[in-house]
């Protein structure tokens, strides 16, 4: 049986264990955080203002970019962020199906007709190689406007969307040199990586997540990472006129207040939530370390399990695990009994995008991106969280020990049946 609340953090020992713990860390913070609320109301600044501009200075800082627009969610981020990079109606925006559905909104929301490639098996991220394929296969070269346009459909291809996934970035540097060979605007979506670093092989540096395309969206529901208190967002760049253009998307085009330069949009991230991030931010390094120990207490506990395949990490990735997902064949049998034993787990994303009811007129057919329809099948998320107690985790290890052995079991009962 699952907890009655899942987001409740429940003491190490026999109690149910929830997949994340959204209400620890706002006791421990709930005085600075009550300040940020009383200060809005002695000020009257509910949208916008310092408050805002601080936040948007810090994450800057923070994503090692010169630029954080402040907007009022990640769809909101991502779809800003295409229009600001210059993607036009009836471009061709290419990324992953194994995503949320908010990837693709925004690519449609910005007028853009919306494709796929499949992903690398090991991380589910996009898969380089199979990016080279789309763009040398299945479109051609622009010789008049420069770029590619696809094969069938004419559209101009102008920017691809890497989906850092889990809280793991994408391989960043074959993307980039496929994005400058073929004039492509590469616009991370950075949603589940706040504080994701990537080492690049052909630099030698390290980058932040979301410091590497022209812009990166990011989302601050509340159980990611960093999360605010509702939603928000927010685009890193450090192109000074994509921010520009960004600003005056959030605020229905305004360069100034009643003088509208373009037609935008209400995306504005109001104050309470900025502060609210503000406050967060300064623990976000110290979370995502215990993150990171939590990751490696899982690795420890569940090597050598039969069957169940933990998260791969290159060697140029540096994740932060908003997410723990397991890869097991039977994963529904696996989360049944481990919702007998009171622990919760999530499923991200049980159908690929290119199979859902929403994108049926695009014409996908199952089998078309197999590596993500895969991982679709397989992908259970444990509970993950700071502070998640290495006691619950070896509870968590035995609990799937005994289900992968209690199945073994009945399995080998049946072939001896035969």
């Amino acid at each position: 049986m699952l907890p009655s609340n899942p987001n409740s953090l429940v003491p190490s020992g026999d109690g149910p264990i929830p997949f994340l713990d959204l209400i620890t860390p706002h006791a421990a913070l709930q005085d600075e955080l009550m300040s940020v609320f009383r200060s809005a109301l002695d000020n009257a600044g509910f949208v916008g203002g310092p408050m805002v501009e601080e936040f948007e200075r810090e994450f800057a800082e923070f994503s090692n970019v010169s630029s954080t627009v402040g907007v009022a969610s990640g769809t909101d981020a991502l779809r800003f962020a295409l229009i600001g990079a210059g993607v036009q109606p009836g471009d061709t925006v290419v990324t992953v199906p194994n995503t949320f559905i908010a990837t693709t909104e925004a690519i449609s929301q910005a007028g853009a007709r919306l494709d796929f490639v499949d992903v690398d098996p090991r991380t589910c991220t996009m898969d380089p190689g199979q990016l080279r394929r789309y763009l040398s296969t299945a479109c051609v070269r622009d010789s008049q406007r420069g770029g590619v346009v696809h094969g069938r459909t004419h559209s101009r291809v102008t920017a691809v969307v890497p989906v850092h996934l889990y809280g793991q970035m994408a391989d960043m540097d074959p993307i980039l040199e496929l994005a400058a060979e073929y004039g492509l605007r590469v616009i991370e979506d950075a949603c589940q990586a706040h504080g994701a670093e990537y080492y690049s092989r052909k630099t030698g540096r390290t980058f932040k997540a979301g410091s590497m395309g022209v812009a990166a969206a990011f989302s601050f529901y509340p159980g990611k990472n960093l999360g605010a208190c509702g939603e928000a967002g927010a685009i890193t760049t450090s192109d000074a006129v994509l921010a520009q253009r960004c600003r005056m998307l959030r605020d229905h085009g305004q360069s100034a207040k009643y003088f509208h330069d373009i037609e935008g949009y209400n995306g504005r991230l109001d104050a309470i939530q900025a502060g609210i991030l503000r406050v967060k931010l300064r623990h976000l390094a110290e979370w995502n370390e215990q993150r990171c120990a939590a990751a490696r207490t899982y690795r420890a506990l569940l090597s050598g399990i039969d069957g169940i395949v933990l998260p791969y990490v290159p060697r140029w990735s540096r994740p932060v695990y908003h997410l723990y997902p397991v890869r097991v064949a039977d994963r529904e049998a696996l989360q049944h009994d481990l919702a007998a034993a009171g622990i919760a787990t999530g499923i991200h994303y049980p159908v690929p995008l290119h199979l859902c009811r929403a994108y049926e007129g695009l014409g996908f057919r199952r089998g078309d991106f197999p590596a993500a329809e895969r991982a679709a099948s397989e992908v259970l998320s444990l509970p993950m969280y700071p502070g998640l107690a290495a006691n619950d985790q070896r509870r968590i290890a035995d609990a799937i020990r005994a289900s992968v052995a209690a199945r073994s079991g009945r399995r080998s009962e049946s072939i001896v049946a035969l």
